[in-house]
This record gives C-alpha cells, sequence and structure tokens, in this order.
C-alpha cells in the first residue's frame, strides 16, 4: 500500500485516499485547473511527496490538505484518514428546506381563497 518511491502521481494520491470517487474524476479536476500542490497548477502526473500541500476544488468545497504518507493503491477510508492532515475550512451549512404544503388526497382542485393561504405561506 505505501510506495516506496518518493513520489506518487497526485490523481492517484487524491484517488487513493477517497478524496475523489474516481481517479477519472481527479484526473479531470487536474485538467480543469482544480488541484494546486504547493500553490501552483498541477497535471495529472505531477508528483506528491509527504509535507505537500494539496487544495482540490470538488464537488462545491475547497480541500485543503497536508500529505502526511503516500499510497498509490486505494485504501480503506481508515488508513486514507491517516495519509493526510485536514486544514479545511468547515463545509458550508445546508439550507432548511421549506416545506411545500400537501393536500389531503381526494379533496379536489383548491379554491381561490385555498390557492391564497398557500401562496402566503409561500412568501409570494
Amino acid at each position: 500500500m505505501a510506495s516506496d518511491e518518493g513520489t506518487v502521481r497526485v490523481d492517484s494520491w487524491i484517488w487513493s485516499v477517497r478524496l475523489t470517487k474516481t481517479r477519472s474524476m481527479a484526473a479531470t479536476a487536474c485538467r480543469g485547473g482544480h488541484v494546486r500542490v504547493n500553490g501552483e497548477r498541477v497535471k495529472a502526473a505531477h508528483g506528491v511527496r509527504p509535507g505537500d500541500e494539496v487544495r482540490l476544488r470538488h464537488a462545491g468545497r475547497d480541500r485543503i490538505v497536508v500529505v502526511s504518507r503516500l499510497v498509490s493503491k486505494r485504501v480503506g477510508a481508515a488508513v486514507a484518514a491517516e495519509c493526510f492532515v485536514d486544514n479545511s475550512p468547515p463545509p458550508p451549512p445546508r439550507e432548511e428546506i421549506v416545506a411545500v404544503p400537501q393536500r389531503d388526497r381526494g379533496t379536489g382542485r383548491p379554491t381561490k381563497r385555498d390557492r391564497r393561504e398557500m401562496e402566503q405561506l409561500r412568501g409570494r
């Protein structure tokens, strides 16, 4: 699991430590300029070493991790958590979903009064 050489491809490492679901998603992120190693945009074949800072923009969120251990094969979640130090900002809070009022089945079409009450609840 641990690599004997001094570097591992950045796309392979990102996938191995479960920051992306697939290696092709990691490579696409590299091609799109969403991966930075020590502040520089890198290609998928760029090597990472222990101590490097990897910034990944994925799924609308910035992940900032410091490489602590090199792995070239995908590992379990417990082992993956040991391979980097996560310095990412906390994820933004989820917006609360406004409940859409439900009419009882078989009550028929809403009246004008019912429609106005529903619109008032929605804030229109």
